[in-house]
């Protein structure tokens, strides 16, 4: 059947606006355009690995495969869901990460700046306990330094799995010291420069890791019952099962993956890599980057 081409230009459109509202909010388009429009110069330059990965559509999976993973440590668990919003604003909390990640890697040095400053402001006021009654502060430069490799690990491999150009062994590197040195500015604790340093620390972390009541509420709330219309939940459901599949064996081993995820673990590469493509026939492409100066935040 061959659609006019008015009808698929609409579609596009359509599904564009509707898949950018969920990511960056009503006033995304602002956003976007004071992002990667203000003048000044910026902490990373155009060809470096961290605007290669954040600007591809991969990140959809690489961002649900981080949270699955940080999920698995007790004390940052406990944290995000005392504090964060995750179930009342999940829409909310997407959104603000977003915008932070894009502020920081494609932004001016000013404003990513001022995005550093506010999330450690944030950090400084949350405090508390888990439930077996271990103190925490969300800016512990420990857990800020989980927080940060899960996030990093995650975010590469799916790049690598699913992006238009994987990087090569210099490249992927390059994109740990860049994601290391925004890490640095928010606290963490000694973050990893290459990918052998990024393997080695989060084995260290691994006998910290465990399932808790919490992560186990998490991943059923991610994976089984999202907040999305009935028409996304295929897609959805597709891009789930890239993510758990993205993620290392001992960790797929301590979550609860619910029946209808793992029967869709072997179709998850096929799956996700669809979900993918139609994620960027769907959505616009960034801005050209402009010739600017660069200001990098060490």
């Amino acid at each position: 059947m061959h659609w006019p081409p008015r009808f698929l230009s609409a579609l596009r459109a359509r599904a564009g606006d509707e898949l950018f509202l969920r990511i960056a909010g009503p006033s995304g388009r602002q956003r976007r355009a004071r992002i990667h429009g203000a003048p000044g110069p910026r902490w990373y330059g155009p060809g470096r690995p961290i605007r290669i990965v954040h600007a591809d559509a991969s990140m959809y999976v690489g961002g649900l495969a981080a949270l699955l993973l940080q999920s698995l440590h007790p004390v940052a668990m406990a944290a995000v869901w005392a504090h964060s919003g995750f179930r009342g604003d999940p829409w909310g909390r997407l959104q603000r990460t977003s915008t932070f990640l894009a502020v920081t890697t494609f932004g001016t040095a000013q404003d990513a700046e001022q995005a550093v400053l506010q999330v450690r402001r944030v950090h400084e006021r949350v405090k508390g306990r888990t439930a077996s009654g271990v103190p925490y502060r969300a800016s512990d430069p420990h857990l800020l330094t989980w927080v940060h490799i899960a996030e990093t690990e995650c975010f590469l491999k799916a790049y690598q799995r699913y992006g238009r150009q994987p990087l090569d062994r210099p490249g992927q590197d390059g994109y740990v010291a860049d994601m290391a040195q925004v890490a640095r500015r928010l606290g963490a604790a000694e973050p990893p420069e290459t990918l052998g340093e990024l393997t080695a620390r989060i084995a260290a972390y691994r006998p910290e890791l465990r399932p808790t009541p919490e992560a186990r509420e998490t991943t059923d709330y991610l994976l089984s019952h999202p907040p999305l219309p009935a028409a996304a939940r295929i897609p959805y459901a597709l891009l789930v099962a890239a993510a758990v599949d993205l993620l290392p064996r001992w960790a797929r081993a301590q979550l609860v993956l619910p029946l209808t995820t793992r029967l869709s673990l072997p179709l998850a590469r096929l799956g996700g890599r669809a979900v993918i493509a139609a994620i960027r026939w769907a959505t616009p492409p960034l801005p050209p980057p402009t010739a600017q100066a660069v200001n990098p935040p060490d």
